[in-house]
C-alpha cells in the first residue's frame, strides 16, 4: 500500500484485540472502539486511535468482531448507521445467526452502506500468524474490495456468493462438526484413561495418520492434559454456536439427530463451576470425570 488505508475495529475481545494488533502488522492505521471499558495500552503504544462509535463508522472498512447477536444488532442499529459515511463498508467478523446477518444487511442497504458477512475460522493464535481463513458472501464488489484486508490478514478467503446467510451456516457448520470433534477426543482419551492407556500416547498414535487436522493436534494435547487456560474460545461462546445451529437447521427444516446431545453438553459444563470459565475443550471433562 503506498498510502496507509484506516480501517475501525469495533469489538476488543480476545479474537478483536488480535485482530487489532494483526492489522497494526500488516501496515493499516487503527480506529478501535469497545461497548465496555476495556485495558488497551498494549494497541494504543502499538500505533492504534481510541475513539468513538461515531468516529468509528467514518473509516473505509468498519471490522466488527462482537459477540452475539443482541450486541451486533444494538452497535449496528439504525440510528447509529444514520451517523456512518457515505461508501463505509462493515465487514462483520463475528459469528452470528442468518436472521440477524440478514437484518443488518438490510440496514446497511437501507443507510447506503456496504456489508459483508464475513466470519472467521481460527482462534486469536490464527489471526497473529497469519493463519486466519475468512469466509464472506455479500455484493461482489463490497467483497471484491474488502480483498485488500481479507490478503492481509487471513491465509485465504472465499466468496461463497450474495447471499449472507450462505457464509454464517458454512462457519457454523464448521464450528458443529468441530464441536463433535472435541467430544470425541474427549470420548476417546476418556476410554483409554480408564484403561490404564497413556493418554498423551494415544493421542499422538490418532494423530500421526489418521486424524492430522488441527482440530486433533491443537485439542488433543489440550484435553490429555487439561491445558483449557486460558480460555481461547469459551464454554459460553460454543453453546451460543450450538443453538445458532440448531435455529438454522430447523429453519431449513432439517434435523440433527446429535445437536441436542452437544447442546446439553456445553449446558452441563456452563452450569459447573469448575468448568465454566474454560476453553470451550473442557467440555470433554464431563466425560472423564463421570459428570454426565
Amino acid at each position: 500500500m503506498t498510502e496507509k488505508t484506516r480501517v475501525s475495529l469495533i469489538g476488543l475481545g480476545s479474537m478483536g484485540m488480535a485482530m487489532a494488533t494483526r492489522l497494526l502488522e500488516q501496515g493499516f492505521d487503527v480506529d478501535v472502539w469497545n461497548r465496555s471499558p476495556k485495558e488497551i495500552g498494549d494497541l494504543l503504544d502499538k500505533g492504534a486511535r481510541k475513539v468513538e462509535l461515531a468516529a468509528a463508522l467514518q473509516n473505509q472498512f468498519v471490522i466488527s468482531m462482537l459477540s452475539n447477536d443482541a450486541a451486533a444488532l444494538e452497535v449496528f442499529s439504525e440510528e447509529n448507521l444514520a451517523k456512518a459515511k457515505t461508501g463505509v463498508i462493515h465487514l462483520n467478523m463475528s459469528t452470528l445467526s442468518p436472521v440477524a446477518s440478514k437484518t443488518l444487511a438490510e440496514r446497511h442497504e437501507n443507510a447506503g452502506l456496504g456489508y459483508v458477512a464475513a466470519p472467521v475460522l481460527g482462534r486469536p493464535a490464527a489471526i497473529l500468524n497469519g493463519k486466519l481463513l475468512i469466509v464472506a458472501a455479500g455484493k461482489e464488489s463490497d467483497v471484491t474490495a474488502a480483498a485488500q484486508v481479507f490478503d492481509k490478514v487471513s491465509a485465504q478467503h472465499w466468496n461463497v456468493g450474495e447471499d449472507h446467510s450462505k457464509s454464517i451456516l458454512v462457519k457454523l457448520g464448521v464450528n458443529y462438526n468441530l464441536i463433535h470433534a472435541l467430544q470425541a477426543i474427549g470420548e476417546s482419551v476418556a476410554l483409554v484413561e480408564s484403561g490404564g492407556v497413556d493418554p498423551n500416547t494415544f493421542v499422538e498414535i490418532i494423530t500421526h495418520t489418521a486424524f492430522t487436522g488441527t482440530a486433533y493436534t491443537g485439542y488433543g494435547p489440550m484435553i490429555v492434559n487439561h491445558n483449557y487456560t486460558p480460555p481461547g474460545f469459551s464454554i459460553a461462546l460454543g453453546l451460543k454456536d450450538v443453538k445458532l445451529v440448531e435455529d438454522a437447521a430447523a429453519d431449513l427444516d432439517l434435523k440433527l439427530p446429535v445437536a441436542g446431545v452437544l447442546r446439553g453438553l456445553f449446558e452441563s459444563a456452563l452450569n459447573d463451576p469448575e468448568l465454566r470459565d474454560l476453553d470451550w475443550s473442557a467440555i470433554a471433562e464431563l466425560t472423564r470425570q463421570r459428570k454426565l
